[in-house]
């Protein structure tokens, strides 16, 4: 296919030169009723670029053959048979693949270190979770994706399962043996979802770590903002195979998507895929060479320790995202958390994710030497002030398996259910009837239908004294807790 071409693209570019004024939504009327104190902050450009795809775009007659074009494009790029765009961010699509495969009350197994919107999916959809645990690496608190083996056992004990959905990367960087995971699911005649988010740049690079459809993964959803070069909320499903319905991912997608697509999403993706194609193999290269120069640099100063290959070599992971930089900060003697924050107050550098023990930063074909010098210069600083820093009352990490609640009822039927808000006291031995996600980085410790133990509490409230985010509890504080009310 010619990839040269950018179908939405050229859309917006003849639909400016055309100069058509449109007298439907946006509002705005590409941008001429902006309040010019928006368009200074914000610029001209996004609201002229803000074009509704039917009628505006594109017409009745063609019937999106401009997205359609766009989608193929796309497909063609990254080995999928299919490809279709989502404007809604990834957290809509794992949803909408979620529920082609499986309907309400039918099963699904999922990874239990699933982030939010994955349990969220749970709930509106209705299926039964069938979870499969994590592998748990103690030392570095961190739970690795599952592996074959533990995907095969839980097929054998419920084999009406109607599918599998497996996240890698992890938001840390370590990936799935996704070909061993997706050859299972075969075995048993069902397909392999993959919430592969963070793994938009794979198909561009072998020096990256598999991509799920040339690793045998029936439907593979990215999300192009976060590694790639698309605005955010833009996704990408991406198909293969006939394990699952294209018509029926489709009209899932339909059924839960929006009706207004934002022509920017569309726009942006379309052009992201031409530059990898034509330079992405060149643009990652430097990455994966600066991410290795930053990763060794780090390691060279006292207290903090970068995670890299050894995770592989010591069997917790199939794979690793090398452009993922993940520090623990633990012998600094503070969390990653506040390490996230100083960070961003004293250097402005603000970091893409922490937790109580580490810090993680993407390095991407965007970067360059002045950002890595940035960086470097940031990190330099935080060990030199980290004895500055206010020490707070530690969080009480528990042991792996007393994240393993038990679980009691669906997590739709308790979450829809009648509710009590008991005292965290009196908590213990309850039924969840909400999502308790400490954030970051917003898997949930608590899912609605888990039965809370007090060792769970013992390390959310330790989490809330040190400064941890539950911005999903219904009392962040977690001085009560939503609980399924008693008959």
């Amino acid at each position: 296919m010619d990839h040269s071409r950018v179908p939405v693209l050229e859309a917006l570019q003849e639909f400016r030169r055309r100069g058509d004024v449109a007298y439907g939504p946006p509002g705005h009327k590409q941008g001429r009723g902006v309040d010019p104190r928006v368009a200074e902050i914000i610029g001209l450009d996004v609201f002229r670029s803000d074009v509704l795809s039917l009628n505006g775009l594109d017409d009745r007659r063609q019937s999106q053959g401009m997205l359609n074009q766009a989608q193929e494009l796309m497909a063609d790029a990254v080995g999928a048979e299919q490809a279709f765009f989502s404007t809604c961010g990834s957290s809509l699509s794992v949803k909408t693949a979620m529920l082609a495969v499986a309907g309400p009350g039918e099963k699904l197994l999922l990874s239990r270190n699933a982030h939010k919107s994955v349990v969220a999916g749970v709930v509106v959809n209705g299926v039964e979770p069938i979870w499969v645990r994590p592998k748990f690496d103690r030392e570095r608190h961190i739970a690795h994706p599952p592996e074959p083996d533990d995907v095969r056992h839980r097929l054998q004990e419920h084999p009406d399962a109607k599918g599998m959905l497996l996240i890698t990367p992890s938001e840390w960087g370590t990936c799935a043996d996704v070909r061993g995971v997706a050859q299972v699911c075969h075995e048993f005649g069902v397909p392999l979802i993959l919430d592969e988010a963070w793994g938009a740049h794979l198909p561009f690079h072998p020096g990256l770590p598999p991509w799920g459809m040339d690793a045998e993964a029936d439907l593979v959803v990215t999300s192009v903002h976060k590694m790639g070069g698309a605005i955010e909320q833009s996704s990408v499903f991406h198909l293969q195979y006939d394990r699952v319905s294209p018509e029926a991912l489709k009209q899932r997608e339909d059924l839960l998507g929006t009706t207004s697509a934002s022509s920017l999403v569309y726009a942006t993706l379309d052009g992201w895929r031409r530059q990898m194609v034509q330079h992405g193999h060149e643009l990652l290269e430097t990455a994966l060479h600066r991410a290795e120069r930053i990763r060794a640099a780090a390691g060279d100063l006292p207290g903090l320790r970068p995670m890299g290959q050894e995770v592989v070599e010591e069997g917790l992971a199939a794979s690793f995202d090398p452009l993922k930089l993940v520090i623990d900060v633990r012998k600094l003697g503070i969390s990653g958390m506040q390490a996230a924050e100083w960070l961003r107050a004293h250097q402005h550098v603000d970091v893409g994710g922490s937790d109580t023990c580490r810090i993680s930063a993407s390095i991407t074909y965007a970067d360059d030497d002045e950002t890595e010098k940035l960086l470097m210069d940031a990190l330099r600083a935080l060990v030199d002030n980290a004895d500055s820093i206010e020490r707070q009352p530690p969080v009480h990490l528990p042991e792996p398996s007393v994240l393993e609640l038990e679980q009691a009822m669906l997590p739709r039927e308790a979450f829809f259910a009648e509710v009590d808000h008991v005292p965290a006291e009196r908590a213990a031995g309850r039924i969840a009837a909400e999502m308790i996600s400490p954030y970051p980085p917003g898997v949930p410790v608590i899912a609605p239908g888990e039965v809370i133990t007090d060792e769970v509490l013992d390390y959310l409230r330790s989490g809330v004294e040190h400064g941890v985010l539950i911005p999903d509890a219904a009392d962040p504080t977690i001085e009560t807790l939503r609980v399924v009310a008693r008959g």
